[in-house]
């Protein structure tokens, strides 16, 4: 997985050498003129929301970064979000982080410091990819549950042994056996602590998003 770094700036020149700079290390790019050209064709398709990074400046016209972000969250947006700030502007990129950018950089900055910046995002986003497909994979497992499995899962989850299952159950204790087995098999664990914590990590469908 390669993920593209989307850069939003009004500033041609700035956003054309950053998009050289990033190209020269190998980043794919893609840039947009402002914040209202990135959101339009994310929203039409253009753009599929796909697991990258965007790199937001925070003064723009005549959709601002932030107001740019906010909208972003309102859709969901999941991915790495890095400010570009100016001198005046650092507070508020760290009040966007406090309330869910990724990181911001403050202009000018160094190029090393910025690529590893994106790079540390990128890496982010792809570890936020793979949790998300894990979190989906294990809720379809879970929906695929017998509604006597998800009886005794439940039971499971409790702490309970196989003999108060099969009390509680009205089963007997080899009927919690075979279920348990098929529980562990379906949703691809060893043990109940194991269960627990999956339960624990991947059984909410909330669970995603950035920052």
């Amino acid at each position: 997985m390669n993920p593209t770094v989307h850069l939003i700036d009004d500033d041609t020149d700035f956003r054309e050498g950053l998009a050289w700079l990033l190209d020269s290390r190998g980043l794919p790019t893609r840039s947009w003129t402002g914040g209202d050209a990135f959101l339009q064709a994310l929203r039409s398709g253009e753009v599929p929301n796909d697991c990258c990074v965007v790199l937001l400046d925070i003064r723009m016209e005549p959709l601002s970064g932030l107001a740019t972000f906010e909208q972003l969250k309102a859709l969901p947006w999941p991915w790495p979000v890095l400010f570009l700030t100016g001198h005046g502007d650092v507070s508020m990129a760290v009040a966007a982080v406090k309330n869910g950018a990724w990181d911001f950089l403050e202009k000018p900055f160094q190029n090393n410091l910025l690529v590893d910046k994106v790079e540390a995002a990128r890496q982010a986003a792809v570890t936020l990819h793979t949790e998300s497909q894990d979190r989906l994979r294990f809720q379809q497992a879970l929906a695929a549950l017998s509604a006597r499995e998800r009886e005794v899962l439940t039971e499971l989850l409790a702490g309970h042994y196989n003999k108060n299952i099969a009390d509680h159950l009205g089963i007997t204790q080899r009927t919690v056996e075979f279920h348990r087995a098929n529980i562990f098999e379906k949703l691809q664990v060893q043990s109940a602590v194991e269960l627990a914590h999956r339960m624990g990590r991947l059984g909410s469908s909330s669970g995603g998003g950035g920052g």
